[in-house]
C-alpha cells in the first residue's frame, strides 16, 4: 500500500487492515488470548488478555513496520530506512528491514538498555546511538533521511502503520467474537487507531477505551482541544507510551472511533505489571500492562467480555526489579519499622524470633548501638520486612506489641 506523501495521507479504511493481514500472513505471529479469572472476578465479567508481548520481537510494532517498509516502492527500498526509537519500535523496524532485504538503521538514545540495543542490532540494524532523549534522536533520524535518501520509518504517524497495527483488531474479533470492550494503552495512538478502524467497522457496537500514563496523557487535552496537544516533558515508567504529542493521522481515527481515553498512575501500572507475572505468568512492559492497570484502577467500570491488549513484553531486567519492588510497595507488601530494644546479648534473636512467628520476611536489618537519643541500655532497630498485604503488616505491627516491643515509627509502606 501507498500512499504518497504527508499532505495526501488518506484515512485508513478496513480494507486496508485486511490487506495489512494478508501482507503479514506468515510474518506476525496470531498471538495468543488468555483468559484470566483473576481479573474476571475482580470486573465481573470475563477478561481475556490479547497477548502481543509474545509477537515476535516482543510487541506489536513488527505488524506496522512491515506493512509500512513491504509497501515502499523499488527505488525507495534501495535508499533504506531510518527510525528512531528507544526499543520496541526499533526492533520491529530491523526486523521487517531484515525480512524485506532492505538495509536499515535506527538512532537510539545513549541510555537504551543494553537488551534493546543488542536486539536490535541482532534483528539486522545498524544502530546508532545519539541523544539523551527520544526527541534528540528522532532528530537526529530526520536529518540523517534527509542526508540520505533513507526513507524515514514513522512509529506510528502514517496510514501503513496504522493499517498493520489494525490486525490485532481483526485477531480480537476472530478470537473473541462476542467481545463487547477493547482496552488498549496509547502512547502516539497507531494501536489504538487501528484497532478501532478494524473493529467500529465491523462491530460499531463495541467499546474501546485508550489508556495513557498519567505523566505522559497528552490525548486528554488534544481531545479536548480538537487537535493534537504537546505534553511538555512527559515522564513516566512506561517508556512504549511515552509520547508527548499525538500524531496527526492517528488523533483524527482516535477522536472519531475511540470511545474514550482514560488515564493510570505509577503505582497502577506497577502492580497491573506484577500481576501479570504473578497471576498470567507473563512478562509484561509497564506500558504493555497499562490496559490491566485500568481494569485494576475502575474495576466496576467495563462492559464484558473485555479484551485488555498487553502490547509488549520488552522490559529491561534492571526496570523490571525496580517495577516489581514499586508494585509490591503499593499493594502493601513491604513494612519498614523502626524500634528499640534492650541492648543485651540474644535481644535481636528474640525479635527475628517474633518475626518469622509472624510470617515475615526480613530483606534488611540496621542495628543502631551508638546515637545519643539512646539511653545506655537501648538499641535501636530499623527492619524492612517482606509481607502478605496491607492486613499482615498490621498483625505484624501488632505481634512486635505482644511481645513488648516498641514500634518508634512505622516508616511509609516501601523497600529502601
Amino acid at each position: 500500500m501507498s500512499y504518497g506523501t504527508a499532505g495526501s495521507l488518506r484515512s485508513v479504511t478496513l480494507d486496508d487492515v485486511r490487506g495489512a493481514q494478508k501482507m503479514l500472513s506468515g510474518v506476525a505471529r496470531v498471538t495468543a488470548m488468555e483468559g484470566s479469572r483473576h481479573l474476571s472476578r475482580q470486573v465481573g465479567a470475563p477478561v481475556h488478555l490479547k497477548c502481543e508481548n509474545l509477537q515476535r520481537t516482543g510487541s506489536f510494532k513488527l505488524r506496522g513496520a512491515y506493512v509500512r517498509i513491504a509497501g515502499l516502492l523499488p527505488e525507495e527500498r534501495a535508499a533504506g530506512v531510518v527510525a528512531a526509537s528507544a526499543g520496541n519500535h526499533a526492533q520491529g523496524v530491523a526486523l521487517a528491514s531484515s525480512l524485506l532485504g532492505v538495509h536499515s538503521t535506527v538512532f537510539m538514545p545513549k541510555g537504551a538498555p543494553l537488551p534493546k540495543i543488542s536486539a536490535t542490532r541482532e534483528y539486522g540494524a545498524e544502530v546508532r546511538l545519539h541523544g539523551q532523549v527520544v526527541d534528540e534522536t528522532l532528530a537526529a533520524a530526520q536529518e540523517y533521511a534527509a542526508e540520505t535518501g533513507a526513507v524515514f520509518i514513522h512509529p506510528f504517524d502514517h496510514p501503513d502503520i496504522i493499517a498493520g497495527q489494525g490486525t490485532v483488531g481483526l485477531e480480537i474479533l476472530e478470537q473473541c467474537p462476542e467481545v463487547g470492550t477493547i482496552v488498549v494503552g496509547m502512547g502516539g495512538g497507531g494501536l489504538a487507531a487501528g484497532i478501532a478502524v478494524a473493529v467500529k467497522s465491523l462491530r460499531p457496537d463495541v467499546r474501546i477505551i485508550g489508556v495513557q500514563a498519567e505523566g505522559a496523557a497528552a490525548y486528554p487535552p488534544s481531545l479536548r482541544a480538537g487537535r493534537p496537544v504537546t505534553v511538555p516533558h512527559p515522564a513516566t515508567m512506561a517508556d512504549g507510551i511515552k509520547v508527548g504529542t499525538p500524531g496527526e493521522v492517528p488523533f483524527d481515527i482516535v477522536r472519531e472511533l475511540v470511545d474514550e481515553v482514560r488515564t493510570v498512575g505509577e503505582d497502577q501500572l506497577s502492580a497491573a505489571l506484577l500481576l501479570c507475572l504473578e497471576r498470567a505468568k507473563l512478562v509484561v512492559e509497564p506500558a504493555g500492562a497499562s490496559p490491566v492497570a485500568a481494569l485494576l484502577g475502575a474495576p466496576g467500570g467495563f462492559s464484558g467480555p473485555v479484551v485488555a491488549v498487553l502490547s509488549g513484553g520488552n522490559v529491561d531486567p534492571v526496570l523490571m526489579q525496580r517495577v516489581l519492588r514499586h508494585g509490591m510497595a503499593a499493594q502493601g507488601r513491604y513494612l519498614a519499622v523502626r524500634l528499640r530494644l534492650t541492648d543485651r546479648p540474644g535481644a535481636l534473636a528474640t525479635l527475628l524470633a517474633v518475626l518469622s512467628e509472624a510470617d515475615a520476611n526480613v530483606l534488611d536489618v540496621s542495628h543502631i548501638r551508638t546515637d545519643p537519643r539512646l539511653g545506655l541500655t537501648e538499641a535501636e532497630v530499623e527492619l524492612h520486612l517482606e509481607t502478605k498485604g496491607p492486613e499482615h503488616c498490621g498483625e505484624v505491627v501488632r505481634a512486635l506489641g505482644a511481645a513488648g516491643h516498641q514500634v518508634v515509627e512505622r516508616m511509609p509502606d516501601g523497600f529502601v
